[in-house]
């Protein structure tokens, strides 16, 4: 018989597309959705047929204990999403990320579960990326200051010597420093999980998704992200904003590459665990993208504003070293057909 796979959060941008992945391969699938109105102004219309739906929050014990029945593996991806600027949203990202997660693992333990445990996770968690100083080395970028940024200054010096620093791939080795509330939980996360894989015997694996794009991402909500903030720009025939100066380089990641990502560490074998980039290995910067995109819908050209968000990095983008030889990680998706599909196509 095939496994029971629960995706929790399988209603969602991501999500949707691990259970398009299992399904496809065979997988008997189970998903958990609260159907979060941030992220969804109605139900979506691109849910699979083949999987079983449970319609409720992860939060409630009773709902988790029931969703996780029978389950063989568990791929978590419900989440509040966003960089939680406003510390008036702490609670709720922190009962959405934090609670959610403490009390799907509660029910996994009165379960008895000891299958695999993905976790979708972020590479928000390593705040600004990996840094060289042609003195000094490798070195850690301090958070920017706001005197800095209003002059215009976006990128990091070194703390020694006051060099400019040259960005770098970040591996999995890179230390967490959490630069926002959404980032603090995702660690958090990754800590609850952890802690209950040793305590359980389970097998837990932490997926830290760089950018993610692809046509399902929901327009004009926390949950957008840049790439889907640029499409709704152009089309309602604006130009895109490109915040600093548009060089901040990031890793775009299709989603489908991410879905393969979770199908391979459900897969992976005992000793295969822990955390794990999930990206292109392609850095790219953010106007660069945004001038991609206006292209192809020979639309208005970026406009780079010179404002900044104050939980912004600089520049984070990943080795997938790791991923390649322990999980047979190899992106499928190239970057240009995979943004000219997301550029003309309808977001929900």
């Amino acid at each position: 018989m095939s496994s029971l796979v629960l995706v929790t959060g399988g209603a969602g941008f991501v999500g949707s597309h691990v259970v398009d992945e299992l399904v496809e391969r065979g997988d008997r699938v189970r998903v958990l959705d609260s159907l979060l109105p941030g992220a969804h102004g109605r139900r979506p219309d691109y849910l699979n047929p083949e999987a079983e739906y449970v319609w409720g929050d992860v939060r409630d014990p009773e709902i988790a204990r029931a969703a996780l029945r029978g389950a063989d593996a568990v791929s978590h991806q419900a989440a509040m999403v966003g960089l939680g600027l406003d510390l008036g949203d702490i609670a709720d990202y922190v009962s959405h990320n934090c609670l959610g997660t403490a009390t799907l693992l509660g029910a996994m333990h009165d379960a008895g579960f000891a299958g695999r445990l993905v976790l979708a996770s972020s590479m928000v968690v390593y705040g600004e990326g990996r840094y060289e100083c042609e003195l000094d080395g490798i070195a850690s970028a301090p958070p920017r200051s706001l005197d800095d940024l209003r002059q215009g200054r976006f990128d990091p010096i070194c703390p020694e010597c006051g060099r400019a620093l040259r960005p770098a791939a970040v591996s999995e080795t890179a230390p967490a420093d959490p630069r926002n509330v959404y980032a603090a939980t995702k660690l958090h996360q990754e800590h609850l999980a952890a802690a209950f894989s040793r305590e359980a015997g389970a097998r837990a694996t932490f997926l830290r998704y760089h950018n993610v794009y692809e046509p399902r991402m929901p327009r004009d909500t926390p949950y957008s992200g840049v790439a889907a903030t640029f499409r709704s720009a152009l089309e309602r025939d604006d130009a895109p904003a490109v915040f600093e100066d548009g060089k901040q380089l990031r890793d775009f990641v299709h989603v489908r590459d991410v879905a393969l990502a979770n199908r391979l560490a459900l897969d992976a074998p005992p000793g295969v665990d822990g955390a794990f980039n999930v990206a292109s290995g392609q850095p790219r910067a953010v106007g660069d993208m945004a001038r991609e995109l206006s292209r192809v819908v020979a639309g208005p050209a970026p406009r780079v504003t010179g404002e900044f968000r104050r939980g912004d990095v600089r520049h984070v983008f990943a080795s997938i070293d790791r991923a390649r030889v322990e999980l047979g990680y190899e992106p499928r998706v190239d970057f240009a057909a995979g943004l000219a599909d997301f550029a003309t196509a309808s977001l929900r």
